[in-house]
């Protein structure tokens, strides 16, 4: 979450108007994430999340992502509630930009994390697949294996100034991806981005997931890539595989993974590493000034890039055919 439209408290009362909504109280932008402009909105004693749609998210998903939060609601999965206006859309104007209220998902991101959480983390992915698995729902990956050449070559020559070399390095890594990436692995309506500003704990427990803009039809595996790299990796990038069992076993009490899926996770787990190395590259590279949003640096996944490069089987991640 971010905030880079700002929204006077006239537009906001204006906007409200089109729901079923009274008690304004206040609201606050919010400034972590890196997507859409976020504020949380109090009315009375109850919250809400509204969020300006910016940047990445194209205006003709917006049914899609509307649709698998409702059809994550009917499947008990704790995420964000869409809230319909008066005229029974979803979908309003504020600013000039596309936006949508949504329920308040109540806990806390968590900054220190433990095996515990990571078990949780596998148990909520395995049971998002398997939840969104006949919601009939279809997006392209945007941002799949085949765009990742195309991110590259817009920042080749700037790559140097965060780290001298690292753009012949994407370079080779891109096309060892290519000669390695699997094919024909179980796919369906995945996450896409859930790390762990985007999973809230009351106490020990998970109480929800946000943030479903990535949300896409791809290789199951490749979320837990995306989740081995968010919440495996200690502050110095060393790997806890303990942590890592943790998740992939809670995960298997729900979904198994198949041989192939078992397989193919070491380069799945390179190819998440380079994936958000590239697109944290683009953001640092092109900051945005007088905006409440923090970019993220991008050799945190420089640095477990090279982890995965080293590994040859899944059991270096505590997973076993």
């Amino acid at each position: 979450m971010a905030v880079y439209t700002k929204v006077n408290e006239i537009e906001l009362k204006k906007f409200l108007s089109n729901y079923h909504i009274d008690d304004f109280t206040s609201y606050t932008g919010i400034a972590e994430g890196v997507e859409n402009t976020n504020y949380l909105i109090l009315c009375g004693q109850t919250k809400y999340i509204l969020t300006l749609y910016e940047k990445r998210v194209s205006e003709k998903d917006l049914p899609f992502f509307i649709n698998l939060l409702n059809h994550l609601k009917e499947k008990k999965i704790g995420s964000p509630i869409p809230i319909k206006m008066s005229n029974n859309q979803y979908i309003g104007k504020i600013n000039g930009k596309s936006a949508a209220l949504f329920s308040f998902v109540e806990g806390f991101s968590i900054k220190k994390i433990t095996e515990n959480h990571c078990s949780e983390v596998g148990k909520a992915l395995a049971n998002l697949h398997i939840a969104s698995n006949d919601s009939n729902l279809i997006r392209e990956n945007t941002l799949s294996f085949n765009s990742w050449k195309n991110l590259y070559v817009t920042i080749e020559d700037k790559l140097d100034s965060i780290k001298l070399g690292l753009s012949q390095e994407i370079s080779t890594e891109l096309e060892n991806l290519r000669r390695n990436w699997p094919v024909n692995l179980p796919k369906g309506i995945i996450h896409g981005d859930l790390f762990p500003d985007n999973i809230f704990f009351i106490n020990k427990n998970l109480s929800g997931l946000i943030d479903f803009y990535f949300a896409c039809e791809e290789f199951y595996a490749f979320d837990i890539a995306i989740c081995i790299n968010a919440w495996c990796f200690e502050n110095d990038y060393s790997f806890n595989i303990t942590k890592a069992k943790r998740l992939l076993s809670n995960y298997q009490k729900t979904r198994i993974l198949t041989k192939e899926e078992i397989k193919s996770l070491p380069i799945l787990c390179r190819g998440a590493a380079l994936r958000f190395l590239l697109t944290r590259s683009i953001d640092w590279l092109n900051k945005t000034e007088n905006v409440l949003v923090i970019p993220k640096d991008p050799m945190e996944y420089y640095n477990k890039l090279k982890f995965h490069q080293s590994i040859i089987s899944a059991n270096y991640y505590g997973l076993y055919e």
